[in-house]
C-alpha cells in the first residue's frame, strides 16, 4: 500500500505491507483525509511529539471498514467510519495520558490502517467521505467549544480557518448572532454568505475588540472561540466586556502579541475553558446533531493521493477559506 512519512520537513512516498488487523482492531480503506494547522507544526518540527520520527501524518480520516480481528463487535466489513481525533478518549475527562496521530502513533495519510474499533464512529450516509474527514479535529472542536450556547448570545469567532468556520455555522444553527474577524473583504463576504451577522477587518481595525463591542451595542461576546492565542488574546478579553463571557482557547496560530495581566483578566469577568477537541461521545453529539440539522463542511480544495505536497503547499499558503482534503481512493 501506499503511505507518506515525514523525512527532513518533507513528504516521502512510500510502499508499505497493508496491516493486519489484530484482535480488537479493525481495518480501514481510507477514502478520504483533511489538514490541520497541527500537521503543519509537526511537519516543520514545531509541535511536541511523543513518538519516534517518521509517523504518517494526519488526524482525520473517513472510509470503508475492510476487515475485522477477532473480537470486533462496534463494526463489520463495508461499514462507513470516521476515526475520532483522540484514539482512546471515549467520554468524560480528559485522559491523562493522550496518544495523538502524528505526533505520537501513525496518522492517516495512508491507503489502509488498522485501529482500535473504539477509535471510530460509524459516518452518516448524508456525508460523503470528503466532508466526513474535515469533521474529526475542527469541526468536533468547534462542537465543544460551544457547549452551552444558547439563542440570542453572541458568538465571537476569529479568522477563516476550518474551527472557526465550523464555530460560525454551528453556532448559528443553535441560534446565537455571530461577530467574525477576518483580513480582506473576500473572506468578508464569505463569512456573511455563511451567516455571520457583523464581520470586523481586524487589519484595518487593530483594535478590534473594541469593534465588537461597538458592534453588540456595548453587550461583548458570551462565547469567544480563540484560535488565535497570544496574538489575539488581549483583543478577545476586550470583546468580553464585563458580563462574564467564556473564552474557549482552542489554539495559537497568531504571532506573540502584548502580555494580559491577571486585573486584565480580573476586570473582563471573563471564564476560561482549554479545548482538547473532544472526546469520541463529543463527535458522536456532533454527527447526531448533523442528522437533524445538516451543515455543508466549507472545503476549500480536494487533492489527489499523489498530490499530498500540493495539499500541504495549498494549506501552508494560508489563502484558503475552508478545509484542504486529500482523496485517497
Amino acid at each position: 500500500m501506499r503511505v507518506y512519512r515525514p523525512e527532513t520537513g518533507k513528504l516521502v512516498r512510500r510502499d508499505e505491507p497493508e496491516p493486519e488487523p489484530q484482535r480488537g482492531e479493525v481495518l480501514v480503506r481510507v477514502r478520504a483525509t483533511s489538514l490541520n494547522y497541527r500537521d503543519l507544526l509537526i511537519l516543520d518540527g514545531e509541535h511536541f511529539t511523543t513518538g519516534p520520527g517518521g509517523l504518517i501524518p494526519l488526524s482525520d480520516a473517513a472510509g470503508d471498514v475492510v476487515a475485522v480481528g477477532a473480537g470486533v463487535t462496534r463494526f463489520a466489513a463495508g461499514d462507513r467510519v470516521l476515526g475520532n481525533f483522540h484514539s482512546h478518549w471515549i467520554a468524560g475527562r480528559l485522559p491523562e495520558t493522550l496518544v495523538g496521530y502524528g505526533n505520537g502513533q501513525d496518522g492517516w495519510l495512508a491507503e489502509y490502517r488498522a485501529v482500535p474499533e473504539h477509535a471510530l464512529v460509524a459516518l452518516p450516509d448524508s456525508l460523503t467521505y470528503e466532508q466526513g474527514a474535515t469533521l474529526p479535529c475542527a469541526a468536533v472542536t468547534a462542537w465543544t467549544s460551544l457547549a452551552g450556547v444558547r439563542p440570542g448570545d453572541v458568538v465571537l469567532t476569529l479568522g477563516t480557518g476550518g474551527v472557526s468556520l465550523f464555530a460560525l455555522q454551528l453556532a448559528k444553527q443553535f441560534g446565537a448572532r455571530v461577530v467574525a474577524t477576518t483580513s480582506s473583504a473576500a473572506k468578508a463576504a464569505k463569512l456573511t454568505g455563511l451567516g455571520a451577522d457583523a464581520v470586523i477587518d481586524y487589519r484595518a481595525t487593530p483594535e478590534w475588540g473594541q469593534a465588537v463591542l461597538d458592534a453588540t451595542g456595548g453587550r461583548g461576546a458570551d462565547r469567544i472561540v480563540e484560535v488565535g492565542g497570544p496574538g489575539t488574546f488581549a483583543q478577545s478579553l476586550v470583546a468580553a466586556g464585563t458580563h462574564h463571557a467564556e473564552i474557549a482557547l482552542v489554539g495559537f496560530v497568531g504571532a506573540d502579541g502584548p502580555p494580559v495581566g491577571f486585573m486584565d483578566l480580573f476586570r473582563s469577568g471573563a471564564s476560561l475553558r482549554k479545548i482538547w477537541v473532544g472526546s469520541r461521545e463529543d463527535t458522536e453529539d456532533l454527527l447526531r446533531w448533523l442528522a437533524v440539522r445538516p451543515l455543508e463542511p466549507v472545503v476549500d480544495s480536494v487533492h489527489p493521493f499523489d498530490d499530498a505536497d500540493g495539499a500541504f503547499e495549498r494549506f501552508r499558503s494560508r489563502r484558503n477559506l475552508g478545509k484542504v482534503v486529500i482523496s485517497v481512493a
